[in-house]
């Protein structure tokens, strides 16, 4: 799910992509021999980054995220919107990492989108929409409080479309929200969230759509969930009540299809649901993780140093263990998804923006 502009980081909200939207300064950004917006008040790479090489800068503009390799490694699946081009609501764009002039609409241009996917062939990417329910935008939730809210669109379902655009089944048909999937790497499960029983939990079915199994079952928000290497764990971001009060509001919002979680740690489990355990207990919001190529890491995204601002990408192993940081952001980076051949690395962030709020996808060379 991609973020929103907010001036003021007030609670975390469901994907909390919205909540890193801080005016970082009202420097102007200058475009330096490579390409590459260079600005004052942010960098393409820290020194510190030391996993990190050869960065690259792949979008210039707009709010661009949740950026999901193919299976060959050469292009991106991601979501994107542009205020000042009328691209009003996120829509589904595809691009070669090594040609940044080959971006192309994959998703209607109708409705929100979000979460889009390759499946196993790359010939095909997998993404929910609300278009089905109407045009334009659905609306954005009022939010209550001072509080980010952040809307679960009942008018969600999971599409899978070629790389033409071209929609060639439909994977869900309810009136129930269906979103954030993500494909296994063995090719056979896909895993996405679900309040199809009155909570929000995760869903197992298969390529086609069939054979549909709910794999969590805990009060609370149970989402973004990413499969490892060789398809049998999970990892997934959750929320969950620590008093009653925490429940009451989770309960009270999701009625209205809302959700503004204060906090959320990491879970893994097998892909099943078996074996669960909590992998994080940091605070503050961690998020969007994804497992390393060799299945024993998870990189995620997380503000659990100051509780705010910044988010940046930290490395932990699967027991728990050996947490590092991994990039050194001044405001926002997310959604980190490392290349099948464990070459390279694909996150979101608001480096080298120039002071705005523009939200861009980077790749590097992955250096262990």
């Amino acid at each position: 799910m991609k973020k929103e502009n907010v001036k003021k980081f007030v609670v975390m909200g469901f994907n909390l992509l919205v909540v890193a939207m801080l005016l970082v300064s009202c420097n102007s950004g200058q475009k330096g021999n490579a390409g590459v917006v260079v600005s004052d008040s942010s960098a393409i790479h820290y020194p510190q980054e030391t996993h990190l090489k050869n960065v690259r800068q792949l979008t210039f503009g707009g709010e661009n995220a949740e950026a999901y390799w193919s299976f060959d490694n050469t292009r991106l699946s991601f979501q994107g919107k542009n205020n000042k081009t009328g691209l009003m609501c996120d829509q589904i764009f595809m691009m070669n990492v090594n040609d940044t002039t080959s971006r192309r609409l994959i998703s209607t241009g109708k409705g929100r989108t979000t979460c889009a996917f390759f499946l196993p062939g790359d010939s095909l990417i997998l993404y929910a929409s609300t278009h089905l329910s109407g045009d334009s935008c659905p609306p954005e939730p009022v939010r209550e409080h001072h509080k980010y809210l952040w809307p679960i669109y009942a008018e969600y379902e999971i599409f899978v479309a070629d790389l033409k655009g071209n929609i060639v089944k439909q994977l869900t048909n309810n009136h129930f929200y269906d979103a954030e999937a993500t494909v296994s790497p063995k090719g056979d499960k896909i895993i996405f969230t679900s309040d199809r029983t009155g909570d929000l939990e995760l869903f197992t079915m298969n390529l086609d759509g069939s054979d549909v199994k709910q794999i969590t079952n805990s009060p609370g928000y149970d989402g973004g969930a990413c499969f490892s290497p060789d398809g049998k764990q999970i990892v997934w971001r959750a929320s969950h009540f620590d008093t009653d009060s925490e429940r009451i509001e989770y309960r009270q919002n999701l009625k209205k299809h809302l959700v503004s979680p204060m906090k959320m740690e990491l879970f893994i489990a097998n892909a099943d649901g078996s074996d669960r355990r909590q992998l994080t207990s940091l605070g503050g919001a961690n998020w969007a993780p994804c497992f390393d190529p060799t299945g024993k890491k998870i990189i995620f995204s997380s503000n659990y140093k100051t509780k705010a601002i910044p988010f940046n990408l930290y490395m932990i192993n699967t027991d728990g263990t050996g947490l590092e940081q991994i990039t050194y952001e001044k405001v926002f980076d997310a959604f980190p998804m490392f290349s099948y051949d464990g070459k390279k690395l694909a996150w979101c962030s608001n480096r080298a923006n120039g002071g705005t709020r523009e939200t861009n996808i980077f790749v590097a060379d992955w250096q262990p």
